[in-house]
């Protein structure tokens, strides 16, 4: 029998069908760029492949690495990023670095101003309350490969694993037999969890929940140059 979520806050509306990032390290930026879109006007994918790309230079890593988040912020903020069709998503394993390159011509780009948060599920919570999605920067372990009926939770003896990192979007609250859990958009497609979301029971999400961060007021980018 699957079990019932008393559903207080759900964002799923504000957006479009969840992404895969295949094997590549790029969380955060499906993460970010969805945060982006979901809080502008309409739905219209942004390009995490130029968010990622101006991201990783600005903090001098490759393509095979993951984002940090203060580079992620840094390039939503100075470089912003046009929409998906401009730069369509890389789907390969890997990258090469010296075959990574933006197109010859980017179309308009959309900045907005971010700001990092700590290991805080109230602010969370609040956040959404005003119908702002959240990135949330976890750590996993096992039971969050394999939701059972869209719900993640804490095995007995499950404990974080540091090495196991990834970015999602919290997009809703609720309780699970009066459990508080948070509603989150994944990157790995429609067939993880329900559609690609799932609830994480606060038993699972709080000891696991190491940064947040949330997209603010949009600024005008037209003037500036994409990162050196």
């Amino acid at each position: 029998m699957s079990v019932a979520v008393d559903i207080e806050i759900d964002l799923r509306h504000r957006f479009g069908p969840v992404r895969d990032q295949g094997r590549r390290p790029t969380c955060l930026a499906f993460a970010a760029s969805d945060s982006h879109a979901g809080i502008r006007a309409g739905w219209e994918p942004l390009s995490c492949e130029f968010a990622f790309y101006n991201a990783q230079r600005r903090a001098g890593r490759s393509p095979n690495q993951g984002a940090l988040l203060g580079a992620m912020l840094d390039t939503l903020r100075l470089d912003g990023q046009p929409v998906e069709a401009c730069w369509p998503y890389l789907e390969a394993d890997a990258v090469q670095v010296a075959n990574w390159l933006p197109p010859a011509t980017i179309g308009d780009c959309f900045g907005r101003n971010g700001n990092a948060g700590g290991a805080d599920l109230a602010d969370v919570r609040s956040r959404l309350a005003t119908g702002q999605p959240v990135v949330v920067l976890t750590m996993l372990s096992a039971s969050f490969f394999t939701p059972v009926d869209g719900i993640v939770d804490e095995a007995p003896g499950e404990l974080p694993e540091p090495s196991q990192r990834h970015a999602l979007v919290a997009v809703g609250i609720g309780r699970i037999l009066g459990i508080p859990a948070t509603l989150v958009r994944n990157s790995w497609g429609a067939t993880w969890g329900t559609e690609g979301h799932a609830w994480l029971t606060d038993r699972y999400l709080s000891p696991r929940l190491f940064a947040t961060a949330a997209f603010l007021e949009e600024v005008d980018v037209s003037t500036r140059a994409i990162a050196a």
